[in-house]
């Protein structure tokens, strides 16, 4: 049973996808739970705004050097090395392992020891208490991305042979033991014993795995050899988009740095409003694109156009069926979201006005939802014909449009005036003087649907044709359905409110529920109507992955 499980394999790209948004499902709902134990036992206020800004540099070093580079350099690398000769693949994947895992920790090392200047920068309106806090658990967070980094080259091996199921659990388990750091460890260690609880996630989703990558054939080997030739083709591929995910790092370390000077609390608004937001970006966008990924490249390497078009199209319009009305659910319930996950859980520190303001963040969040989420699946079509630098040079782009229109914003949100109380009136934020810190999602979700634009009309004239006349026929109907569904939101939200008291946990869950459920009841019998094609190929998968002999 244990065995089956640690080998068990994915036979479609959707099921795999759908395997991956049911895992990245429970991992989101296990995060909401633990951003909402954050919030009940901290509120939004000087431990919270530390623990979120000692994330920004161990975050900067997980995703510039292992989700950037190698997480997207090693997999077409090993494939190519597994299909002409598997002893060379296992050794070239154990120097690169030897030779990333004594790089990470120097590099970690020598950060351990500036940490005091780089607090200084990340946050310079952090007062003495709240650099001290963070100088200390950013330290310790350090031991982070070195666990992450033998952890993603594992993700990897199981990503080639298709063993989904267990890299899936990883996730779930790393926000396991950042709850248990809240629940245990923090009524002893406050802050620092939830980043204890950080380290304990990091090791499980690095423990899960390696049972499974020792199934698929991966033997330890003590090799350490920096001038293999893989090595440097791994570099040589990494750089061009570690840059990009460096520049998006960089991007929220600016941001960190901006809302430290807008008051306590303003960092915890806006992660917790960010992480809100990118809870169906993980789901349907990541997931969709984890699972194509090795397809595209196959398809590619073989010269398959129209294999690699199919996939491209299909692959699109499913994430365009799950995520455009899920980003109208999110927009309309946003307020509800945030009292039920935010403000329901642990002693209850979360104040209506912190509430106020994540929704208002949150709603703003919500028109970039489809752009984050269709980016990281454009970014691999351009990564599966190695072509890293093209989105590279966008997300430089993005991050700079980011930071200008942050700042832009920030400003004009803090001296009033007509687009003061525009913004106040549409988000409900009438009372509160300080709304400046709605700026910084306002400036993040231009610079993301810029992106996105860009991205998508250079892989047209990279690849000549992305089938856009089916997309575009999928969306019209997507479109229609989803508005459709976000009036009858509207208006069960409406009636709920009149028989339920809406000043209870109870009441405001029930309203959400109910409105919830309606929504996309009438968005799924609009779409069985429509004859959606998303559907089928959903129902398809599903089938023929249970269908097939094990």
């Amino acid at each position: 049973m244990i065995g089956r499980f640690f080998n068990s394999q994915t036979k479609t790209v959707t099921f795999a996808a759908g395997l991956l948004v049911f895992s990245a499902l429970a991992s989101r709902i296990l995060g909401l739970i633990r951003d909402g134990l954050l919030a009940g036992y901290f509120g939004a206020g000087l431990e919270t705004d530390v623990y979120f800004a000692a994330f920004r540099i161990p975050d900067f070093i997980y995703n510039f050097l292992i989700v950037g580079g190698l997480g997207i350099a090693f997999l077409p690398l090993f494939s190519e090395y597994y299909s002409h000769d598997k002893e060379k693949a296992w050794k070239m994947t154990s120097n690169l392992l030897n030779v990333f895992l004594i790089a990470l920790v120097v590099l970690s090392f020598i950060l351990f020891l500036f940490t005091p200047l780089l607090i200084g920068v990340i946050a310079p309106g952090f007062g003495p208490e709240a650099r001290r806090l963070s100088i200390s658990l950013t330290r310790l967070l350090f031991l982070s991305p070195i666990i992450f980094g033998i952890s993603n080259i594992f993700s990897s091996i199981l990503h080639y042979f298709n063993r989904f199921l267990v890299y899936s659990v990883a996730p779930i388990l790393y926000n396991i033991g950042i709850i248990f750091g809240i629940l245990f460890l923090a009524p002893s260690f406050g802050i620092f014993g939830v980043g204890i609880g950080v380290i304990i996630g990091a090791l499980l989703h690095l423990a899960i795995q390696i049972p499974s990558a020792i199934g698929c054939g991966f033997r330890y080997l003590p090799l350490f050899d920096i001038k293999h030739s893989a090595l440097k083709e791994v570099v040589s591929l990494m750089i061009p988009r570690s840059f990009a995910v460096g520049a998006q790092q960089i991007n929220l370390i600016v941001i960190t740095g901006i809302a430290s000077t807008l008051g306590t609390g303003s960092i915890a608004i806006f992660n917790f409003a960010n992480n809100l937001y990118y809870a169906p970006v993980g789901i349907f966008g990541i997931s969709f694109a984890l699972a194509s990924f090795p397809r595209l490249s196959k398809s590619w390497a073989e010269e398959k156009r129209e294999e690699f078009l199919d996939t491209f199209s299909s692959v699109f319009r499913q994430i365009l069926f799950l995520i455009i009305p899920s980003s109208i659910l999110i927009f309309l319930l946003r307020a509800q979201l945030v009292r039920i996950i935010l403000g329901s859980l642990g002693p209850g520190r979360f104040g209506w006005n912190d509430t106020r303001l994540t929704a208002a963040c949150l709603g703003i969040f919500s028109i970039s939802i489809f752009a984050s989420a269709l980016i990281p699946f454009i970014c691999r079509a351009f990564f599966s014909f190695k072509d890293t630098k093209t989105p590279t040079f966008i997300a430089v782009g993005g991050v700079f449009l980011n930071i200008l229109l942050s700042l832009a914003f920030v400003k004009v949100l803090s001296v009033g005036g007509t687009f003061y109380n525009f913004v106040s009136g549409v988000l409900d934020l009438e009372g509160i003087e300080n709304i400046s810190v709605t700026g910084l999602p306002l400036g993040f979700s231009i610079a993301v649907i810029f992106q996105f634009v860009l991205l998508l009309y250079f892989l047209h004239k990279r690849i000549g044709e992305i089938r856009a006349k089916e997309i575009l026929s999928s969306l019209r109907k997507i479109i229609f359905a989803s508005i459709v569904a976000g009036f009858v939101v509207l208006v069960v939200l409406r009636a709920v409110a009149k028989i339920v008291d809406m000043h209870t946990f109870l009441g405001v869950f029930s309203q959400a529920s109910l409105g919830g459920i309606a929504g996309v009841s009438v968005y799924l019998i609009l779409s069985l109507l429509f004859k959606s094609s998303e559907l089928r190929i959903i129902k398809s998968a599903v089938l023929k992955q249970f269908s097939m002999e094990r």
